[in-house]
This record gives structure tokens, sequence and C-alpha cells, in this order.
């Protein structure tokens, strides 16, 4: 198992985020849906966890092929699906991600929102995460993939109308007011031989770049959400899942059957029976499928059962 403690600072309060969270998750998850590819919310609604109490629950399917390095697609279907499920009792959230398809993988982040500068130890409560275990992550200068960057999402010309805040500034975690930080326990399993540190190392790298880009967004877009009520957002977030469903589905139709076809599946090259013979070749007699006792049915790939907070 790798252990991760994420840091990463906004110019914002806890109260502020509670917004500016859900506005930015729901915009963020529409702008990365497409090709097939992005998050579909199966469930958004109150209820209540048998150790935290009552909160919001929200379960999301997480299509990712196109995103999954070549080694990996060797083994993994083509439409391939991971299970987001998610607890929010903010200022507190636990993330739980999950996969049919491969049983050993289990992600879970833990999150706190604190006002501070991430100078908290032991935000969580049980014990210090280990010292070479914690990742400050900047927003202003650390790098994202450059497919992901927007001119107006650089913090270090962006000025928020509504607030006066910004630019940030080399420096800014310790002078900017107000700020706030979302301290992240990421702990990833793969207990695959062979595969688990490649595996788990691809996660955490993700989950960084995600993490990154999403709290930039909720920054850059202060403007867009900050002013509204948790009535207001919630809307807005119905609204773009319902848009986000949507595009995922037209996706999906519009790439047809052939989209089912597990990527490991390989053509096979035949010829007929006495030409086989010829080349010194035995062949076998294929009994004919409706024959075939119920055990012998193909079966479609299984659809398996994911956003930064």
């Amino acid at each position: 198992m790798l252990l991760k403690e994420y840091r990463i600072c906004m110019p914002l309060t806890v109260e502020e985020y509670k917004i500016g969270q859900l506005y930015m998750i729901s915009k963020h998850s529409l702008e990365q849906s497409g090709g097939g590819d992005g998050v579909e919310v199966v469930r958004n609604e109150p209820d209540m966890h048998p150790q935290y109490g009552q909160g919001q629950v929200t379960e999301k399917r997480i299509y990712l092929s196109s995103k999954l390095p070549s080694w990996m697609r060797k083994f993994v279907p083509m439409i391939f699906y991971v299970t987001e499920k998610a607890w929010n009792f903010y200022p507190y959230t636990v993330t739980e991600y999950s996969c049919s398809f491969l049983p050993k993988l289990q992600v879970k982040i833990e999150t706190r929102f604190e006002n501070d500068n991430g100078s908290n130890e032991n935000v969580f409560g049980d014990g210090p995460t280990p010292r070479d275990s914690v990742c400050f992550l900047d927003i202003l200068s650390d790098p994202i993939p450059d497919k992901h960057y927007k001119k107006t999402e650089d913090l270090s010309s962006w000025v928020s109308k509504r607030t006066g805040r910004g630019p940030l500034v080399d420096g800014w975690r310790n002078s900017a007011r107000p700020i706030m930080c979302s301290y992240k326990r990421v702990q990833c399993s793969f207990e695959v031989y062979g595969f688990q540190s490649r595996t788990e190392e691809f996660i955490h790298r993700n989950i960084r770049d995600i993490l990154l880009v999403g709290h930039r967004q909720a920054v850059a877009w202060t403007d867009e959400w900050h002013g509204m009520s948790l009535e207001e957002v919630r809307e807005f977030e119905r609204k773009l899942q319902q848009e986000t469903n949507s595009k995922l589905k037209c996706d999906r139709t519009d790439s047809g059957p052939a989209s089912l076809r597990p990527s490991f599946s390989r053509s096979l090259s035949v010829t007929d029976e006495s030409s086989l013979k010829k080349m010194g070749l035995k062949t076998v007699s294929i009994p004919d499928c409706s024959s075939r006792p119920s055990s012998y049915s193909v079966k479609s790939p299984v659809r398996l059962n994911s956003n930064p907070e």
C-alpha cells in the first residue's frame, strides 16, 4: 500500500470553499467528459453513514479507458470505469474507489479542510503522517499537464473582482489572507505481483494532477460561484450532472457495438481445414454454439464499478 498526504492551500475560507468545491467538481466533470470518457453521476442525495452519521452521498462512474497507459490497456476492457463513492460531512469527506474488474485495486481518500496554511501535523487526529509521505502542492507554481493549462486559470495573473484577491505571487502561502488548506490522506493499494508499484505510482501521479488542476480551477472560478447559496449551487450541480450524463450516453451510443469489445482481443488469421492438413496441422471439430451447454455462452465484458474534491 502506498500512502501519501497531500496538502493544497487556497486563498479562500473553509466556509467559502463549501460552495466553491461543489461548483468546481460539477463544472470540471463536464469539461473532462467527452469521447466516451468522463464522469457519470449515478446517485447524489442525503443519506446516513453507519459511522459518521448524516451526510451527502455521491456515487459516480468514472470512464477513463483512453487515459490508461498502454501497458495497462492490455488487460483492461475497452469500456472501463471506476466506481467512486463519496461521503460529504463537510469539512470532512471520505471518498472510496473500486473496480469490479480489478478487485485488488482499492483507493481511499480522506479529506479535512482547515483555515490554516497546511501547518497542522495531525489533522486527522490519529497520529502524524510520516514526513516523507507529506506532499505540499502549490496551485501557483507546481506544473500541470500541458493539456490542462489555460491562461484564464493561471493564478499568477488571476484577479477576483468579487473579492479583490489575487494575483498570487511567490511565497503567497505564508502571506495570503484568508487562507485555507485541503488536507488529503490518500491510501492506494493494488496487490498484484509485477504490477503493484507501477500501478500505485501511476494512480498517485494522476491524483496529484487532478488535485492541482481542480484546486486551481476552484480559485480561478471564484467570481462564478462566490455569493451563491447552498441551494443555488446544488441546483447548478444537478443541472450539470444531467448534462454530463447525457453527453456520456450520446458518446457511448455513437461509438457503436464495437466499443464493447475487450481491448485485449486479437484478430486471428485462419485458413480452411484442407490447407491446415497439408501444413501438417491437426484440426479439431468445434461443436455448434447452439448445441453447447449454457455454461459456454459468450458473455459481454463486465462494466466496471472518480473528480477533484
